[in-house]
This record gives structure tokens, sequence and C-alpha cells, in this order.
């Protein structure tokens, strides 16, 4: 090259030069802004313009490319260019959530007050629990007039309830599981009493007491015989109208509360038997009369109404026995009351019972 030559060297057009890239870098920023995808492709435009037309180093090409590309994003978000590109439905979602509130705000004159479910005969503790998941602050007391303190509230059931919505309180009075809750809070609890039984047959004992209100789980059976075993709850309902109630404890109109136990004194029966009455006492007697040790049947005296023969030893039959019953004398027989035979012989214990012969 000529040093001396003062040619100037032919000018760039004007598209080429970095003021005119430069304004390409913004138009790009510019139309961001307006739309996501007429940007981009001008920032393509950009970048191909900046590794073409400029006569600049590659890091100023890398700068500048990297720069446009933020500059794009920048653009767009602050236009909301990169929100969800779902529709737009803001205004719906707005006017949705307008009504919606318009519809659950209640107006003041119309305001529910708020509400708690009713736990009468529910446990206390269940009670209370429900109470604070709804917000009411809990109180407790004895629905009866012993005013006693709570402690086991599992071991309570609620009588009574008393919501306060304005303090957002509420008070359970509650009676000990298995009492009646009281007509009133604060009244005596209206325990169940004893109707008169004795000389009813067992059935008819037990539909009384239930009328009464008494649970039958409090009851008890014993035999009023010195020779007869007493029976369970289900021989007894089985053969119900055998076994009659000679004895009762406690006495009609007695109070049957929780812990009170009912006595039922069973004598037992049938038209074939030879007593068919209560004795006067309870286990001063025989059923039958021959289990008597001291018994004396006087020979061959009848005293079943039936056959009453000495043979075989002494061995008399002595008509209708419980199986498994004391017997005497050994050797004496009778039947039982399906007909089955029965004999007089020791039991297990040693003692002489009825056993099948």
């Amino acid at each position: 090259m000529n040093p001396y030559n003062t040619t100037p060297p032919p000018s760039r057009p004007w598209w080429r030069t970095t003021p005119a890239l430069l304004g390409i870098l913004a138009l790009v920023a510019l139309l961001s802004t307006l739309s996501l995808g007429l940007g981009f492709l001008l920032m393509i435009a950009a970048m191909v313009a900046v590794w073409v037309l400029p006569a600049w180093r590659w890091y100023a090409r890398l700068g500048a490319t990297f720069g446009a590309f933020f500059l794009m994003l920048i653009s767009a978000g602050m236009s909301g260019q990169l929100d969800d590109s779902g529709p737009d439905t803001s205004e719906v979602s707005a006017q949705d959530t307008d009504d919606k509130s318009t519809e659950a705000t209640p107006s003041p004159t119309t305001a529910k007050t708020p509400e708690l479910a009713d736990y009468t005969g529910k446990a206390l503790d269940e009670a209370e629990k429900g109470a604070r998941t709804a917000g009411f602050a809990p109180g407790r007391h004895d629905a009866s007039a012993e005013d006693r303190s709570i402690v086991v509230r599992s071991a309570w059931t609620v009588c009574f309830q008393q919501a306060d919505t304005t303090a957002k309180s509420v008070v359970f009075a509650a009676v000990k599981d298995g009492e009646p809750c009281p007509t009133k809070d604060g009244g005596p609890l209206p325990w169940p009493t004893m109707p008169d039984v004795v000389g009813d047959t067992y059935n008819t004992a037990v539909e009384a007491l239930e009328r009464a209100g008494i649970d039958l789980d409090s009851v008890t059976l014993d035999d009023v015989y010195l020779d007869i075993d007493a029976p369970t709850a289900e021989e007894a309902a089985e053969e119900g109208d055998e076994w009659r109630v000679c004895f009762q404890r406690p006495d009609e109109n007695g109070e049957v509360t929780s812990t009170t136990t009912v006595h039922l004194d069973l004598g037992q029966w049938t038209d074939l038997d030879l007593v068919q009455e209560c004795p006067s006492k309870k286990d001063t007697t025989y059923k039958i009369p021959a289990n008597d040790p001291d018994y004396d049947d006087g020979g061959d005296s009848d005293t079943t109404g039936g056959d009453s023969s000495s043979s075989d030893g002494g061995s008399s039959n002595v008509g209708t026995v419980h199986p498994g019953s004391y017997c005497s004398p050994p050797g004496a027989t009778g039947v039982t009351k399906a007909g089955t035979p029965m004999v007089c012989g020791p039991g297990s214990d040693g003692r002489n019972r009825w056993r099948s012969s």
C-alpha cells in the first residue's frame, strides 16, 4: 500500500454501519413488547445482521447476540408476553369471582349464625372435640342434682347442651354412662323402680322388668330349693313358664340404679310335680321330698302321685327329677320331664346327684 495515498477508503452503506445495527436491536426490543412472535423473528434477522454486516470483532458480535436475546426476553416479560399461552379469561374469572363473592358473602341482615351439631346422647369427650372443631369453647357440668365432678369425660354422656353463638361457647350437661338423663338440667336422676313380680312366671317377670326400664344384664337368678341348681338365664327362658318367681330383691318400688343387682329366686314345677308352690323361705326345703336325707316315705306309701315302691335294696321312684340336683337316698330312681330315666348316685363331687341311668 502506498503510504502517501491519501485517497479515502470507500464508505460502507448506511445499513451496514454500527448505528444502523444498534437501531435494529432496539427495534427488536420494541416489537417484542407488542408481539413475542414478531420480536423473535426480528431477533433472528438481527443476529444474522450482526454476524454478517458490521466489521466487528467476534467477541463484539457474540456480545451483541446475547444482548439482543436478553433484551427481547426482558421486553416481552415486561409486557406480559411470557404469561400462560392459554386463552385470556381474566375478565370472565374476575366476573365469576365477583359473582361468587356476592353469593358467598351474606349481607349483614342475612348473615347466618354459627351452627353446632347436636351432641345429645354422645360421649362427652366426642362432643367437646366436635365443639372445638366448630370453633366453640366447650364447658361441662353434671346434669343431675348431685353436682359431681367430671373427670373421665369418655365415661359421661351428654344430656343437654346450651350454645352461645355470640360468644362462640357451649356448655354440655352430662351424666355417667348407664345413667338416665333427668327431665331437666340439674334435676334428679329418674331411676326405674322395681315392679312386683313375685308369683309371676319367669317369662312374665322379664317382660315386666323390661317395661320398667331395668337392664336384664343386672338380673341374677337363684333357686329356692336345696336340691335344685339355679338355672342360667338361657335355661330359665327356655322353660320360662315352669319357673316361678318366689322372692325378689329389691322389693316392689325399690330404686334400681346402675349399681343395683336385681335378684330373682325361682322355683320350678309342672303339673307332674307333687309340690307346686313356693316355700315359705329360701333354701329351707327340698323340691322333691324324697331328696331330704331325713325323708321317710313310710314304706310303700305313695308320695308322688305315681308309683313309689321299695325294691332293689330300698330304691324308690320319686317321679320327675332335675338332672344334676342333689338326691337321696342312693339308688332312688326318677325321670326328667322329657322322660329320661335317672338314678340317684355319687357325682363328681362325691355327693349324691341325679344321673342318667
